[in-house]
């Protein structure tokens, strides 16, 4: 029956009796119509009792309460994220703090000292705090997706996709870069339309990635402790705005055609198993401690030389200094300092680096607490627009690398670098006019 159903779509292409696309689609509704009767010829059902999955389904698969259902578990698990976080962290900052303290009380060398303390154990130190965040954020991702629920996600989301001109296939590289981008773009092979798989890769750095976390958790939690995880829901779905704004422009303007059809399956649901969460949950937080290990210590150890060579000059006068002051001019209408852009310039390498830039050079500058000085030489609106700034500027430089390999082309590489860096410009800009017009400062 199924070589019947699959000769049949054959002559119909031959005879080209429907749009080519559609192939797909007649293919598994042919297929589907053989299960259905054989299904009907050997399963028998009690009438009247309907399962589990088709009540739930009722409820999170609804045409109108569907997608404010996501967004709302969503929100919840962000705010469950800071709220649990937050005992680990000051618990961590504590004991990087005492090791900080030990090194430069210990090593006679000033130089050696400062590089020790302040280079190494701060920096890294720093990145180190943000790891329950990881932990739990991650925890809640895969309870979601073994209960079978980020399935339906993608479900819910094919209509409103297919309306901006791409697929329900494009969700799921897009769902991947809340965790990292670099696995997300390589997940767009999956979407066989060139045109929609190039639409995916320029828009998915938009989606928030877990490196910028640290950068989103620093600010809301000292400007907006008591709703931290609003705020941090909040950056994540202007992502996923300007995400689709820009698919829309995309596939308007260089990437014009029809969007491929989308066919899954959804799964039933299960009740999460701990053991296979807990191993979700470490392999994340593994990749993320061997980067602060690796990639993010060698970063802290050059941000601290560029900010303390040439030797014994004023930290304005340092290499990293220099680097500063010559942008500052560009970045100040959105209200940063040099000290901000040099740190989005490392933030380039790895978005971590944004937080252990800043926490480095203050600690080389003023010798204080990063929370304290940002609190007191910066304001909520600044806050705000360096969240905003972090979550749209240029991607990573491993995934700017992954952008050439899969649409092969240096071209769209750098293409995607330039309107990132723009786009966040002008929104960061329009964040803050009208945070200033309304008095927020």
């Amino acid at each position: 029956q199924y070589g019947r159903v699959n000769m049949k779509v054959v002559d119909a292409l031959k005879k080209r009796d429907f749009p080519l696309e559609e192939g797909d689609l007649i293919l598994a509704d042919g297929r589907y119509e053989v299960i259905s009767k054989l299904i009907e010829k050997t399963v028998s059902k009690k009438q009247g009792r309907t399962s589990f999955t088709e009540v739930v389904d009722s409820v999170l698969l609804h045409k109108y309460l569907g997608i404010p259902i996501f967004f709302a578990m969503m929100w919840a698990l962000f705010e469950f994220t800071f709220v649990a976080s937050v005992p680990f962290m000051d618990a961590i900052d504590i004991f990087f703090g005492y090791l900080n303290e030990v090194a430069q009380s210990s090593i006679s060398n000033e130089i050696l000292a400062s590089l020790v303390g302040d280079g190494i154990i701060g920096g890294v130190g720093f990145l180190a705090v943000f790891v329950p965040v990881f932990a739990f954020l991650y925890m809640g991702l895969s309870i979601l997706e073994d209960t079978g629920y980020m399935a339906r996600a993608a479900f819910l989301m094919d209509k409103s996709l297919t309306k901006i001109g791409l697929q329900g296939k494009s969700f799921i590289p897009m769902l991947m870069g809340f965790g990292c981008n670099m696995p997300a773009i390589m997940a767009c092979r999956t979407i066989e339309s060139e045109k929609d798989r190039f639409v995916t890769i320029l828009v998915n750095p938009l989606m928030s990635c877990g490196a910028r976390l640290p950068v989103y958790v620093l600010f809301a939690g000292i400007f907006f402790e008591e709703m931290a995880g609003s705020v941090i829901f909040s950056i994540y779905l202007l992502g996923i705005v300007l995400a689709i704004v820009m698919a829309m422009i995309f596939k308007n303007t260089i990437f014009r055609g029809e969007p491929s059809p989308f066919i899954m399956e959804l799964p039933p649901y299960r009740a999460p198993r701990v053991t296979e969460t807990v191993i979700h949950v470490w392999q994340r937080v593994k990749v993320y401690l061997k980067k602060v290990s690796g990639i993010l210590l060698v970063g802290a150890i050059a941000i601290w030389a560029l900010l303390n060579l040439p030797y014994g000059a004023e930290i304005e006068f340092t290499y990293a200094g220099m680097i500063g002051k010559a942008i500052e001019p560009l970045i100040k209408p959105l209200g940063f300092d040099w000290r901000i852009g040099v740190s989005l310039i490392f933030g380039f390498l790895a978005k971590e680096l944004v937080v252990s830039g800043l926490s480095v050079i203050y600690a080389v500058e003023e010798g204080a607490g990063l929370e304290n000085i940002i609190q007191t030489t910066m304001t909520p609106l600044t806050s705000i627009a360096i969240m905003v700034f972090s979550l749209i500027y240029t991607p990573c430089l491993a995934a700017v690398g992954v952008i050439k390999r899969e649409m092969n082309s240096w071209k769209w590489a750098l293409f995607s670098i330039a309107y990132l860096v723009a786009l966040a410009y002008i929104v960061t800009g329009i964040v803050i006019l009208i945070g200033r017009l309304i008095g927020y400062a």
